[in-house]
């Protein structure tokens, strides 16, 4: 019933959408909603890859460094929005 979507029901929706949201503000719509999509992909590769390479956490060490600070950015590309993040430290005892 609900599964199968033509072409007159397809143009149906999109002329209500124009009609509701306007023609000028769509583009800007889909280029936020684009920029959105590359960062929520950015950070969940990163968090695999973080996942992958990540020991099990140990006791700190006191002669031990402190890792390096991490520069987060907001979409890939942009560096102008760009600023170094500290890593949050597992401060829980057992």
């Amino acid at each position: 019933m609900f599964g199968r979507l033509g072409a007159p029901e397809i143009i149906l929706i999109l002329v209500v959408i124009v009609l509701l949201f306007g023609a000028k503000k769509l583009p800007d719509m889909a280029r936020s909603l684009g920029k959105s999509a590359r960062i929520l992909k950015s950070e969940a590769k990163a968090m695999k890859e973080d996942s992958h390479t990540s020991a099990p956490a140990g006791p700190p060490n006191p002669g031990e460094q402190p890792p390096a600070q991490r520069t987060i950015q907001a979409s890939p590309g942009d560096v102008n929005s760009s600023r170094p993040v500290n890593e949050p430290s597992d401060t829980t005892q057992r």
